[in-house]
């Protein structure tokens, strides 16, 4: 057991696919896995060990912004022996050029967060995604026809600022969308010399405030969940 998670050492796959939201672990959980195991709710951050199409994959949440999804994945990459971490996520557009239900593959996340300088001594503003997952990701949308957006994502630190508009960081490196976890994930994997890739599907349109309803979230993820199973085989 680690400190946030009390699965016992092996009941955690090599292969992690990390939701923010606790209930959304267990959606993938219950409709996606076959022969499902909870295996930790320490701080109701439900994880859950089963396989897809006969491979080994678990489910589990980071929670909300760097510092939490910092925890998690650490502990998931240092304690468990956990080789690749896919987050799947929602983002904020920036952009109306950006649509609802847009799925990205973040090659790399910028943001204004100290949590790599400080854990690591890493400098610099932006993260890239390390090892194979986000190429088998983009390989297998393209086997199944599938059209996602690869590029920038700004990882905020903030949900809630005083300024309107796209913050500066976002314009300077060409930022379309925004979420809050992906810079600490990206830096975390690279310390430790493990895979990372980070799977978003526009949810909101930040300029025209056009949001995504509850039944429509459940199916736009359904499909983004699917192809980040998917490319698990693969790896």
């Amino acid at each position: 057991m680690s400190v946030h998670i009390s699965a016992k050492k092996g009941e955690i796959a090599p292969i992690v696919l990390m939701p923010g939201d606790p209930l959304r672990a267990k959606y993938i959980a219950d409709n996606f896995l076959q022969d499902v195991k909870q295996v930790s709710s320490v701080r109701n951050a439900l994880y859950f060990t089963g396989t897809y199409k006969g491979k080994a994959v678990s489910v589990g949440a980071s929670g909300m912004g760097c510092p939490s999804i910092g925890i998690y994945s650490f502990e998931l990459y240092n304690e468990y022996d956990v080789e690749c971490i896919i987050r799947v996520g929602t983002c904020g557009a920036y952009t109306t050029d950006l649509k609802l239900f847009d799925i990205i593959n973040v090659e790399r996340a910028y943001s204004e967060s100290t949590y790599a300088l400080h854990a690591f001594g890493f400098t610099g503003e932006h993260m890239y995604h390390e090892g194979d997952a986000y190429e088998t990701i983009n390989e297998k949308a393209g086997e199944r026809g599938m059209t996602i957006i690869k590029g920038a994502i700004h990882s905020s630190d903030i949900f809630y600022r005083d300024k309107k508009g796209t913050p500066e960081i976002a314009v300077k490196n060409d930022c379309p969308a925004v979420e809050m976890e992906s810079f600490a994930l990206f830096a975390n994997a690279r310390y430790l010399k493990k895979s990372a890739a980070t799977l978003l599907t526009v949810s909101d349109i930040i300029p025209t405030h056009e949001q995504m309803s509850s039944a429509d979230r459940e199916k736009a993820l359904k499909e983004m969940m699917e192809l980040a199973l998917e490319s698990v085989l693969n790896m």
